[in-house]
This record gives structure tokens, C-alpha cells and sequence, in this order.
């Protein structure tokens, strides 16, 4: 198996990230990508994916995520035409909270490339023809301001990336809605759950029972993807919103405290200390 970098395919240090064009006429070797994850858009024709050790059939309107930990091929083509972008995670996870409240977005860009990589996943997105034709204009626009590198490029090919996002995120929760189900729409809502409620007291049992998932099971997927608990990550939340309450306000830190989610002031300066190297007070005044 090969390794794959995205240094291959862009020497730019400011903005990694690529677009471009595939044509597969012959059987494509197995890899998989060291530092960045793929979106992969199917414009026409079909193919076998290889994922790992499992097949699966693929055609025109399939759109899936491939992360770095995840090796795979094309196999048998058949007038194959994809689109590639590469990009690396930390694109998305600069998302608005808007975004990561979707269930589709957790679905598609988050849970399906962690569950592709541990065990056989042929859930995907299949878009329909007129849905693929306005995704087929917005791929050919970012392609045209990807080779012409105008003035600004790189801030058009974040926003019409992100458009895309949006777009596909939605095409899945629509797919949901008409009896097309995937099981990680449930775990998906539990990771929007916590997008939509960190400001209130919120347990792993809770956030758990909102997708019929154990709590064992949420721990892992917030340590393999976040790098970190749920509960971590529900706090990493609380002091984002905190730091803008200091930056646009002047409610007194207790108040602030208690805006953000935290029933202790004490407790809110310890932590927001430990994250930030400073007090909230300190924090305040520099801005």
C-alpha cells in the first residue's frame, strides 16, 4: 500500500488545499493519505471502491469522505469520472456553530470517515441527477479559481468550499428524511445535541441517550476524532462563548461565568486560566 502526501499535489504552505479532475480508465493501487482527507464526487460512470479489505459499488451522485487513516482503491472502472478535494481537517473544523449543529454535516464529514476506517461502511451520499448538476457548476467553479489563482483565490476557494459543505450536509439530512437511514444520523444528533445545548447543564448520559448510543461508544468517537472527551469538548464550547461575552460585554466575570455554562466562577477562572494562560480579567483588558 502506498502512502499519499498533499505536498504531492500543492507546494503551497499558506493554503493546503486542492481541486482537481479525475479520470480513472484503469485500476487505481491502494493507498491512503498521511496528512489530509479527500472529498470524493462521482460525475459520472461507476467503479468497485476498495476500503481497507471490503468492496462496494459506486456510480454517478455518490459523494463520500476518505480521512487519512483509511486506505483505499478504484477497482473495474467503467467511464469513471470523479472530482478530488483535498484539504486538510482543520478546514472543517473551523465550520461556524451553525454548520456543526447539522446532523448532516456530522454524518458525512465526521462520523462516516471515522466508521469507514473500523469496520465495512457503505453508507455514503447518492445525489440525485439535479442536485449533482448544481454540484457539478459549483465543482467547475472551484476548479476555474483554482487554476487561475486570481487576486483573492484563496478566500473564494474557502467560501465556495464551504458552500459546498453546506450544501451536501443538507442533501444528506434530506436523504435521511426520505427512509434512505444511516445509523450514524444518530450518533450525529448527539454531536449537534451538544452544538445546541452547551450553554446548559448537560451530562454524557444525556448527550448518550440522544442517539441510543452507549456512553463507552460516544467517549471513542469524541477520542478518535476531537482527540478528546465529550465533556472536554463541551467545556472547550463554554469558554469560546465566554471569551466573546469578555471581548463584546461588560457583564461582571461572575455573570459571564454563569452565561457560559458554569455554575462556579471559581471554577470558570481555574479553567479558563488553564486554557488560555491568563485570567479572565487579564483576558479582558488585552482586548
Amino acid at each position: 500500500m502506498r502512502s499519499v502526501y498533499l505536498k504531492w499535489f500543492t507546494t503551497d504552505e499558506e493554503f493546503k488545499f486542492y481541486v482537481e479532475y479525475g479520470g480513472h480508465e484503469e485500476d487505481m493501487y491502494l493507498h491512503h493519505h498521511v496528512d489530509f482527507s479527500e472529498l470524493v464526487i462521482v460525475l459520472h460512470g461507476n467503479a468497485t471502491h476498495v476500503v481497507n479489505t471490503e468492496e462496494s459499488f459506486i456510480k454517478k451522485g455518490d459523494v463520500f469522505v476518505i480521512d487519512g487513516a483509511t486506505s483505499h482503491a478504484y477497482k473495474d472502472p467503467h467511464d469513471f469520472r470523479i472530482c478530488n478535494i483535498m484539504y486538510k481537517p482543520e478546514l472543517l473544523r473551523s465550520a461556524g456553530p451553525d454548520l456543526r449543529k447539522s446532523n448532516g454535516y456530522q454524518a458525512l464529514f465526521i462520523l462516516e470517515p471515522f466508521y469507514r476506517n473500523i469496520h465495512h461502511l457503505t453508507s455514503k451520499l447518492s445525489l440525485p441527477i439535479s442536485s449533482l448538476d448544481y454540484i457539478s457548476s459549483l465543482v467547475a467553479f472551484l476548479i476555474e479559481e483554482y487554476t487561475n489563482k486570481l487576486q483573492g483565490y484563496q478566500t473564494m476557494l474557502r467560501s465556495r468550499f464551504m458552500e459546498l459543505v453546506v450544501y451536501l450536509s443538507r442533501q444528506y439530512e434530506k436523504q435521511e428524511r426520505q427512509g434512505i437511514h444511516s445509523n450514524l444520523m444518530y450518533l450525529a444528533n448527539a454531536i449537534s445535541f451538544i452544538e445546541d445545548n452547551y450553554l446548559e447543564p448537560l451530562s454524557r448520559e444525556e448527550i448518550a441517550a440522544k442517539s441510543n448510543i452507549s456512553v463507552r461508544q460516544l467517549n471513542r468517537i469524541f477520542q478518535s476524532y476531537y482527540q478528546t472527551t465529550p465533556f472536554a469538548y463541551l467545556q472547550q464550547l463554554r469558554l469560546e462563548h465566554a471569551c466573546t461575552l469578555l471581548k463584546k460585554s461588560n457583564h461582571p466575570i461572575s455573570e459571564i461565568s454563569d452565561k457560559s455554562g458554569f455554575n462556579d466562577s471559581n471554577y470558570f477562572t481555574r479553567q479558563f486560566t488553564k486554557v488560555y494562560g491568563m485570567s479572565p480579567k487579564v483576558y479582558r483588558k488585552n482586548q
